[in-house]
């Protein structure tokens, strides 16, 4: 089986030889990674703050210190990926480990590669309405197309005025190379070479290059995509650099990132380039899912990783129907009231639900999903899923983590070792406080300053003997953030600082790698304040280093904002704050200093077992079989894999057996759909002679199911004598041959839950034409099906499904959204509640009359979403073996946990139950 790894940016990217004299003789001749690791560059940013960093290192000085106590570091990538060995995989390639995030590209680290600058593009039309008409010539351009790292545009400018002046044609006529590629997921990376499991050797990268295109001829995209695919076994997807710019940099990074972080973008920029970057986006996106589509084949699964690609699900299970589909999102999932301000909501969720199985890294994101699709798609969510009317698609948490077996490996390496050494020795009798951050607006590094200001200010007694090494990463986009970040560190230095210390050292420059692993290694504590963020990997990484194998201190605490998925992971064990709240930073400072190494050593335990058992290893294998099982149980659920119902096989089965027990939905099942306002309630004669000759033969136990009252049902069936009956859903039982009912809800339970949301229906009920409250004994009906408007009145009932499953989740209250209407009863009961106890009552009754053990023949029967509870429990049980034959069927055709269909409806049902009755009496 080969599972399709489909990700915005390969591992793999082309580096181009502009010697002169080169020719593209041989381009296919490109390096392969067997037995020479990939080579990468030193860090070729172009912002102005970082050529004035490097001049200062040209000077041997660290920017942001300012005694020789602190300068140590250094811009240089002392970790050559020749320096020291690399294990290799079965075909040969590096199983090298892949950097953390803050060593990807958007940090400003790209690699110096040759590589083409994009071309002319097309700009949009400035009037939203004509979008996709370009601009008349001479006219002014509307926006500045960005020039992205990931494009490779930034390193090519580190390269100075030589690679402006090189014609764009020479690329087409270089030879080149396949490179590693720092651009893209490290984590998603590591974590799919940890799997050493067989079945995962046939993985295939798909994704895009990191780097202009347009400048290449049709012969040269296709040779690369041609050595891609047969030495690397990656799929190249080649787009415009119109439309990959507009996708990544304006639809990606200044409409999904921000409001998935939860800061909405309301700046003029970002609502000038929503509509045309929306186009982009999509195309992108059909790119992707064409290219798949064209090398998949049955049995393979495919994997479709983060917010750059959330409408390729949907493509795909539109051009491949039963494709084995996952979906997994690496950032935060925002709750329905951000998520709603996006423009085309609906159709990114629609998008995304094209998966078998969605994944999250922690239950908050996807809670926030399955509120969202409750509210903007009125469709029901469930806690493991989405009913769609088609199919039903799961959701579910899978943390990643890091590998510690390549970690292991690296933390050997002698650079490693030496840099433990330097700053061990520097910062001797100093207590360590380490972070690590992209300067943007979610990483909280302004807020980390003035919780360590206030620090300072508070307990004065650390002042010189504290060090807080703040590593920041610019962008060209925070020069503001940059600007008030850079007041507070001076602010900082210029009132603790001595001769002899300075209590913050401000690197606006990623370390080395090795410099990293040393700092993380040596340090006393880690302080993250992210603002949101998926999962924080440096804080599972310090976890890890923590274990004093190679330095000289072990076991630090770890400050982690509780606004990360990492706080989930790590539950109490780590200082939990709440960034925002400079006060409570500033004392888990304290507290992480002050700890006796007993306590620190129980902290690190804990989260250093939390760390191991959300490796990626582990990560890859539950989201793999997670997904193999869904995929498994909604193909069964298919109309085309529901077979037919036997009923002469049915017949054969039922003469064999002793004792019976069916149960029957009532309408759509044994009678055409009713207005529940019906003053007169009547069953048709058909199904009451049915019943009552099912019933003739003492084996058969019968219950008939509904939604309506417990006295209309004892209206609708007072003329056959001995059936069972369960109403409201659930809720009530009554025993055949008996006249009271069985109440499985609790009274004071009922009048608790209803109390609270009979006031926001009515809020909604005054809001929604033609809307009115039904109230049963254990639940209530919100109908809206007689509204003219059927859209707004769909939106207030999602409106209306969200608010209560949100104010009454706690008392264990569900909203099941119907056609026109919806029902709000307690989760606690339903119709699979009410079948179980009917299962023992019909064991007990059995004994009681003669009959020993259970029923050995079960017939379940119904037509609606709300038997699909039923079907579930019936099939268990069966499946368990305590029930010798067992058959749920449904009416219709959709999607169903059912083990058979009847397509004639209600005359089908009554057909094929009153040919088994007759087959026992004749």
């Amino acid at each position: 089986m080969t599972i399709f790894i489909a990700s915005l940016f390969l591992p793999y990217t082309v580096n181009f030889h502009l010697d002169k004299g080169s020719k593209a003789s041989s381009p296919k001749s490109s390096r392969s990674f067997k037995g020479s690791p990939p080579r990468t560059g030193p860090s070729a940013a172009a912002t102005l703050f970082q050529k004035r960093q490097d001049e200062a290192i040209k000077k041997g000085l660290t920017p942001g210190a300012i005694t020789d106590y602190e300068q140590i570091f250094t811009n240089t990538r002392l970790e050559s990926l020749n320096e020291y060995p690399f294990p290799t995989t079965s075909n040969g390639q590096p199983n090298v480990l892949s950097q953390s995030e803050a060593h990807s590209p958007a940090w400003g680290s790209t690699q110096t590669f040759n590589q083409p600058r994009p071309l002319k593009m097309a700009l949009p039309s400035p009037s939203i309405l004509k979008h996709q008409e370009p601009i008349p010539e001479g006219a002014p351009p509307t926006i500045e197309i960005s020039k992205p790292p990931t494009m490779g545009i930034e390193s090519q400018k580190a390269q100075g005025e030589v690679m402006r002046s090189v014609p764009s044609h020479s690329f087409s006529n270089a030879d080149w190379t396949i490179e590693s590629a720092e651009q893209g997921n490290p984590g998603l990376r590591n974590a799919v070479r940890s799997f050493s499991d067989p079945g995962l050797d046939d993985t295939v990268w798909v994704g895009t290059l990191g780097m202009p295109t347009d400048a290449l001829d049709s012969h040269v995209k296709s040779e690369i995509a041609e050595t891609l695919e047969d030495k690397y076994s990656s799929l190249a997807v080649y787009v415009s650099d119109t439309d990959f710019d507009g996708h990544y940099s304006h639809f990606c990074k200044t409409i999904l990132w921000p409001v998935f972080h939860y800061q909405i973008p309301d700046n003029p920029k970002s609502k000038a380039y929503e509509d045309h970057s929306w186009v982009y986006y999509v195309k992108l996106n059909e790119a992707f899912a064409q290219r798949i589509a064209k090398n998949w084949r049955r049995g393979d699964a495919i994997w479709i990783h983060d917010y750059h690609l959330l409408l390729v699900p949907a493509m795909l299970r539109k051009l491949l129907p039963d494709a084995q589909i996952g979906f997994f999102l690496h950032v935060a999932f925002p709750s329905s009231e951000v998520f709603r301000c996006l423009a085309p909501r609906k159709e990114l969720l629609e998008g995304v639900l094209g998966a078998d199985l969605i994944g999250f890294q922690i239950d908050e994101y996807c809670r926030h999903f399955l509120q969202t699709c409750s509210r903007i798609l009125c469709v029901e969510a469930r806690n493991d899923g989405v009913q769609l009317e088609d199919r039903f698609v799961n959701v579910g948490k899978f943390p990643i983590g890091i590998d510690p077996t390549s970690w292991d490996e690296r933390r050997r390496s002698h650079d490693v070792e030496q840099w433990i050494k330097v700053i061990s020795e520097k910062y001797e009798g100093k207590r360590l406080i380490v972070s690590r951050d992209k300067l943007d607006s979610i990483r909280g590094v302004r807020q980390k300053l003035l919780s360590y200001e206030l620090f300072l200010n508070t307990y004065p007694e650390f002042r010189d003997k504290v060090v807080l090494i703040q590593v920041a990463s610019s962008t060209n986009e925070q020069t503001e953030l940059d600007t008030i970040v850079s007041d507070i560190a001076m602010r900082i230095n210029s009132t603790h600082s001595t001769l002899a210390h300075q209590p913050l050292v401000f690197l606006k420059q990623d370390l080395s790698f090795a410099q990293y692993l040393a700092l993380i290694t040596v340090a006393d504590a880690l302080m993250v304040t992210s603002l949101r963020e998926g999962m924080n990997l440096t804080s599972h990484e310090f976890v890890y280093c923590q274990d004093g194998k190679y330095g000289p201190k072990a076991h630090g605490p770890l400050i982690l904002s509780e606004f990360t998925g990492s706080a989930s992971i790590f539950d109490d064990h780590a200082l939990l704050v709440n960034p925002w709240d400079y006060r409570q930073c500033a004392e888990a400072i304290h507290t992480a200093l002050t700890l006796n190494e007993s306590e620190k050593e129980d902290m690190w335990r804990k989260l250093h077992s939390a760390v191991l058992q959300n490796s990626t290893r582990n990560w890859v294998k539950s989201f793999r079989e997670a997904l193999s099982k869904v995929w498994d149980e909604h193909s069964s659920r298919e109309t085309m894999a529901v077979p037919r119902l036997s009923v002469s096989r049915l017949e054969e089965e039922y003469r064999r057996s002793s004792r019976r027990l069916f149960l029957l939905d009532y309408e759509g099942t044994l009678a055409s759909w009713g207005s529940p306002t019906s003053i007169i309630l009547t069953t048709p004669q058909r199904a009451l002679v049915t019943l009552t000759d099912l019933l003739e033969d003492p084996r058969n136990i019968v219950y008939v199911m509904s939604a309506r009252r417990p006295e209309e049902m004892e209206r609708l069936f007072r003329q056959v004598s001995g059936l069972g009956l369960i109403a409201e859903n659930g809720c009530f039982i009554r025993e055949p041959s008996k006249d009271s009912w069985i109440k499985l809800n609790e009274d004071h339970h009922t009048k608790e839950w209803k109390a609270g949301t009979k006031g926001i229906l009515n809020y909604f009920r005054e809001r929604t034409e033609n809307s009115w409250i039904e109230e049963l004994h254990c639940s209530l009906v919100f109908h809206y099906g007689d509204a003219e408007d059927k859209v707004a009145a769909a939106r207030q009932a999602s409106e209306c499904a969200d608010h209560i499953n949100d104010a009454c989740a706690s008392q264990g209250v569900h909203v099941t959204p119907v056609d026109g209407a919806l029902i709000i009863q307690s989760s606690r009961t339903n119709k699979a509640s009410a079948a179980e106890l009917v299962w023992r009552y019909s064991i007990e009754r059995g004994k009681e009359g003669g009959y020993a053990g259970q029923p050995d023949f079960l017939f379940v029967a119904g037509d609606s979403r709300e038997d699909e509870v039923v079907f579930r429990w019936a099939n268990k049980l069966a499946e368990s073996k305590a029930v010798k034959s067992c058959m749920t069927v449904t009416l219709g055709s959709r999607s169903t946990e059912a083990k058979a269909t009847l397509t004639q409806g209600v005359t089908g049902v009554l057909s094929c139950l009153q040919r088994l009755a007759a087959s026992t009496q004749s």
